[in-house]
């Protein structure tokens, strides 16, 4: 996967982690999801893991943030949680926020957008850079992926390479930071993959958007989840109250 490079993130070509030498320092923004695990991984695996942030922005699954501070502590590095809880109180309409049921389904269907929070990445992004700074870290770490695209405009490429300018002025003459985005153009399959080779945990991660006991299995991120690490042909440790359903879903998908 390759590094982000100042203003052109993930336009440097596809590299080893490691190969390039500017990602000294990196902070990862870190829910404790499969994704943002895996890039920890891969960053400390670099030799440039400076640390971990993690949002708490009133997520009803905010469990996860238990799974990114273990992540934290597997890698020996210090695990900041910053409470925008106020600020997402503000950012209404969203399932993952608001009383509103979160859909089933398969993650790219169009009822999945309910799930979107309002510039959400754009504000987490803009403190996570402010720490960055604030620390003296040469990089700012997230792990969007291809599968988020279409559901969420905040996780797209031309959102990370607008952003990246921006950041790039806004710290002008102060701090050069890299936006790091490897898996911007992956699969949450390739994530997987790459996970296994680092010998990632997986059962340690949390992706269920419903925030019960165990992963529903029937939500869109449990069944991105379990489709991926049966499309990577990796064996899957979640536990889901629902094994079934998403195999269902893919093959209604696949008809229509």
């Amino acid at each position: 996967m390759g590094f982000g490079i100042r203003a052109q993130p993930n336009s440097a070509g596809r590299s080893l982690p490691g190969e390039n030498k500017d990602m000294k320092q990196t902070i990862v923004i870190c829910s404790g999801g499969l994704d943002s695990v895996t890039l920890a991984h891969q960053v400390a695996a670099a030799g440039a893991l400076a640390g971990l942030v993690s949002f708490n922005y009133g997520q009803r699954h905010a469990k996860e943030l238990d799974f990114a501070a273990l992540a934290a502590v597997r890698l020996g590095v210090p695990h900041s949680v910053i409470d925008i809880s106020n600020i997402g109180a503000e950012l209404s309409g969203s399932a993952l926020t608001d009383d509103i049921a979160v859909p089933d389904g398969h993650y790219a269907e169009a009822s999945m957008k309910i799930t979107v929070v309002p510039n959400r990445n754009a504000i987490m992004l803009s403190i996570a850079f402010g720490v960055a700074a604030a620390r003296r870290a040469d990089a700012v770490a997230a792990a969007f992926h291809g599968g988020d695209h279409f559901i969420y405009p905040d996780c797209r490429s031309g959102f990370v390479e607008k952003f990246a300018d921006m950041q790039n002025a806004a710290l002008e003459g102060m701090n050069d930071i890299t936006l790091h985005t490897p898996f911007l153009n992956s699969t949450k399959a390739d994530i997987v993959a790459v996970g296994a080779r680092l010998g990632v945990p997986f059962a340690e991660t949390w992706s269920c958007y419903k925030g019960g006991e165990i992963h529903c299995g029937r939500c869109g991120t449990c069944v991105e989840r379990r489709e991926a690490f049966d499309i990577a042909g990796v064996g899957d440790p979640t536990e889901y109250i629902d094994n079934h359903f998403w195999r269902e879903t893919i093959e209604q998908k696949r008809i229509a």
